[in-house]
């Protein structure tokens, strides 16, 4: 045996095998998005991104204020609205990660709990990954 560097073929083959391992604990599939956004005179000032994968689980991968419009209620806004279109899209948990200098105390005052994190002190930073059941 040896260790190899994977061709993209390879890659498409391993990634297969791993969906149908999966199908056999994963008795239902959900799909959809929730990208939406926030526009102040034609600018978008604020948006988020997320996606079901599996489990009725929506994984937020961006959300972003800009910096000007924080503190002003937008992202709470944008948050709710994905929790509420989740819901009705039959999803029932949520989850995200942040680092330190990003929404820690954010998503905990919007009811989001912290379910593991990790510090990197020689890089200068920690990682929080957060869950809601909605």
């Amino acid at each position: 045996m040896e260790i190899i560097n994977l061709q993209e073929e390879q890659i498409e083959d391993i990634e297969e095998r791993l969906e149908n391992f999966d199908e056999e604990h994963i008795t239902y599939t959900m799909d959809g998005c929730i990208q939406i956004g926030m526009e102040e005179g034609g600018k978008l000032i604020a948006g988020l991104d997320a996606c079901i994968t599996t489990f009725k689980i929506l994984y937020v991968s961006t959300m972003f204020v800009d910096p000007e419009y924080r503190r002003k209620g937008i992202g709470t806004q944008l948050i709710r609205e994905m929790e509420k279109r989740a819901a009705a899209m039959g999803v029932n948990t949520i989850r995200l990660d942040t680092f330190d200098w990003q929404g820690k105390d954010f998503y905990e005052a919007l009811g989001y709990k912290c379910v593991g994190s990790y510090d990197n002190a020689e890089d200068g930073y920690s990682e929080y990954f957060f869950m809601k059941r909605i």
